[in-house]
């Protein structure tokens, strides 16, 4: 699972964001990979639904346009 984006360069705390949005839901990181404009994490494959449904609402992104 990856959060992709050029404007992560500005905006500080979008890792602690994600990284505290899968730890309320219990979900358990097992890998870390990030760069200036991306943050990819591995996690139980049964947790996906969960993990991109509860980013979604982290990140305001559930919301019609």
């Amino acid at each position: 699972m990856s959060l992709v984006g050029v404007g992560m360069r500005t905006h500080a705390g979008v890792a602690g964001k994600m990284f505290r949005t899968l730890a309320e839901e219990g979900i358990n990181i097992q890998m870390i990979s990030t760069s200036e404009i991306k943050i990819a994490v591995v996690i139980d494959e049964k947790y996906m639904e969960l993990a991109v449904r509860a980013l979604h609402k982290a990140f305001g992104l559930d919301q019609p346009q």
